[in-house]
């Protein structure tokens, strides 16, 4: 397998910052993206200055928003807003080439996880899931980064690791896809509990309280869900919630900060022009959890402080007082 041309769909910061990554060695990466102003901008200054402003882009990257031009590259790195994958997977030429799942969530409707979006919109294409602790800056910089390449095709994550790792991109395989996905999608949405933790002043203790019993939860919805254990303590799991649950460079960290200060979930999200997906996850994986008999307190907190059907005193309260149990449930 050869993947010389590389697709990114999805002009966000993180896919910029995979189109350069795949560019690093002067090979052509074709990045799709929905607003005119970042195709503009990628094209003529080389640069996103609409959501990663500041990085120098690679010239071997181009931009484009025409989804079919597409078709001239041989596997894509998807990386639109998971609410958004199966729309633009429908509406691509896919055809049977390997599709790069990048982006972290549950679909909303369906309960889905994104492998599963993406095996219903394009079934003849082989699927993988890249995913581990990356804010898009840092990658875009340079600067060293590990993430979990995760297929069921041994040859196609050896092709594709080939291709897109770089000395200061160190890619490990696994054939794990959903634990690879249930990893970045639990933690989107313990990034925002902890960020409100912090935004409340609560102190260093209940956040490292918070991502311990947090992890926990993730264990117990990955396994229900057959995920490996080795998995969700691995770079998607275990490395990414540390990550995002202690920077405001996360996204959802910064939303759920806000939302500990006192401001509402719906006016935070409207000022934002980049997607917080724990806040579209919380919902979705509180109601898969609960119809599989799943203990998620803590997410179950999340989504009642973003639907503001509760405050944060009142969830508080809530997770003290729960009975205690051993630690190992």
């Amino acid at each position: 397998m050869s993947f010389d041309r590389l697709g990114v769909v999805g002009g966000g910061a993180w896919g910029t910052a995979l189109a350069q990554v795949g560019a690093s060695d002067g090979r052509e990466v074709l990045l799709w993206a929905r607003e005119p102003e970042v195709v503009e901008a990628i094209n003529s200054g080389h640069e996103n200055s609409v959501f990663l402003s500041g990085s120098k882009l690679d010239p071997a990257i181009r931009a484009t928003g025409d989804l079919q031009e597409l078709e001239e590259c041989a596997a894509w790195l998807v990386v639109t807003p998971a609410q958004h994958m199966r729309a633009v997977l429908e509406a691509a030429p896919v055809g049977d080439r390997p599709l790069i799942l990048c982006s972290k969530g549950i679909e909303e409707k369906s309960g889905l996880l994104l492998h599963a979006v993406a095996r219903e919109a394009c079934p003849q294409a082989s699927i993988a899931v890249l995913s581990g602790p990356t804010f898009a800056h840092e990658v875009a910089a340079g600067l060293p980064t590990a993430v979990t390449l995760a297929t069921g095709d041994q040859s196609l994550a050896e092709a594709l690791r080939e291709r897109i790792a770089r000395p200061t991109f160190r890619i490990y395989l696994s054939d794990d896809v959903v634990g690879a996905e249930i990893g970045g999608a639990v933690k989107n949405v313990l990034a925002i509990a902890c960020g409100i933790v912090e935004g409340a002043g609560l102190g260093q203790n209940a956040r490292a309280a918070l991502i311990a019993r947090g992890f926990a939860e993730m264990r117990r919805f990955g396994l229900a869900n057959g995920a490996k254990r080795e998995t969700l303590a691995g770079l998607s799991g275990l490395g990414d919630l540390v990550l995002t649950c202690s920077s405001t460079s996360s996204r959802n960290y910064s939303l759920g900060k806000g939302i500990g200060e006192g401001r509402s979930a719906v006016e935070l999200m409207s000022d934002r022009k980049t997607v917080a997906e724990g806040a579209f996850t919380a919902p979705v994986l509180t109601r898969v959890a609960e119809e599989m008999g799943i203990d998620m307190p803590v997410v179950a907190g999340v989504t009642k402080l973003l639907s503001g059907s509760a405050g944060v005193e009142q969830v508080l309260h809530e997770l003290l007082a729960r009975p205690p149990r051993a630690e190992a449930h």
